[in-house]
């Protein structure tokens, strides 16, 4: 679906992105992570064909984004993280305008849009779905943060891309907007969608995404599924909670003890010991190290 190899972008001095090599498998979810600047937009730019690369090549869908890139961008959607909307339109103009941009069939562009309202809760489902009714004709000026930015997501997925593109797609939003969106990508990659997202809140990338890509400074530091991350740069932490009327040498927790570990053999050793004594377990949980743990790490080692 996607293949980078050795891509730079450069502007006069400065590297932007390095020396990039990154493949992308139809049907996933990818997330970029990364500090501001590190290269995530520039990126997700060149993959859309919105930028070329100084060095190095981009193929999407089995086409040189340098020279080909028209008989792709149709089959692309592309969300950027800034999306302004034409705020005297309503929702309705607003993607009816986009679809003749996109020279859809009038009657197809119709369905199109209802179903994107629908799916997105654009419509106001207490009211008759009609061409003048509810949320979708209210003036796209007056809808919240959340509302435009469905409107932006609705009108990236208007021409039924197969790849979409999506710069930060969460940003700024609250929670629960922020929770429905990231469900709805999860509905459109069972779809068949493969998706590219570029995201802050790492939490919602470890939750959705296939694999991840960490980027500093224009380089790739790594790029795998969250398991793999996790046993390179992560770890694992046991966890044993247990009570006694014995005074310990161990931390207080809600009137027990608490004992950790990353070591399993040390995790076998302590649980004969209170076994042993008599004491009484009351747990025993593990916990990895979520990717915001990592990152952080790897941003500061490096």
């Amino acid at each position: 679906m996607i293949k980078l190899v050795d891509v730079t972008k450069r502007y006069d001095d400065t590297i932007v992105v390095d020396r990039l090599n990154l493949q992308i498998d139809p049907g996933e979810i990818v997330g970029l992570i990364g500090h501001n600047g590190a290269g995530k937009s520039t990126t997700l730019k060149m993959i859309a064909g919105l930028l070329e690369p100084s060095s190095g090549q981009v193929q999407v869908m089995g086409h040189d984004m340098q020279k080909e890139n028209i008989k792709v961008k149709q089959r692309i959607g592309y969300l950027p993280e800034e999306s302004s909307l034409y705020d005297a339109m309503t929702v309705r103009q607003y993607l009816l305008f986009f679809s003749e941009l996109y020279q859809m069939p009038r009657r197809k562009a119709r369905q199109r849009i209802d179903q994107l309202l629908d799916s997105l809760e654009l419509a106001d489902k207490n009211k008759r779905s009609t061409p003048h009714s509810g949320s979708a004709d209210k003036l796209t000026g007056e809808f919240s943060k959340g509302m435009k930015r469905k409107t932006a997501i609705a009108r990236t997925l208007l021409h039924d891309p197969d790849l979409l593109i999506l710069d930060e797609p969460n940003s700024g939003l609250d929670p629960l907007t922020s929770f429905f969106i990231i469900n709805y990508l999860k509905t459109l990659r069972r779809e068949g969608k493969t998706i590219i997202l570029s995201a802050h809140n790492l939490f919602h990338v470890e939750t959705i995404c296939d694999r991840v890509g960490i980027i500093k400074n224009g380089k790739l530091l790594i790029f795998d599924n969250m398991d793999v991350i996790r046993s390179r740069l992560g770890k694992r932490e046991y966890q044993i909670l247990f009570h006694t009327d014995q005074k310990l040498d161990y931390e207080r927790l809600n009137g027990n003890y608490v004992f950790r570990t990353g070591e399993v053999n040390v995790i076998a050793r302590t649980l004969e010991t209170i076994s042993a004594n008599g004491w009484t377990l009351m747990d025993l949980s593990m916990r990895e190290s979520a990717l915001e743990e990592i990152y952080v790490k790897l941003m500061t080692d490096l």
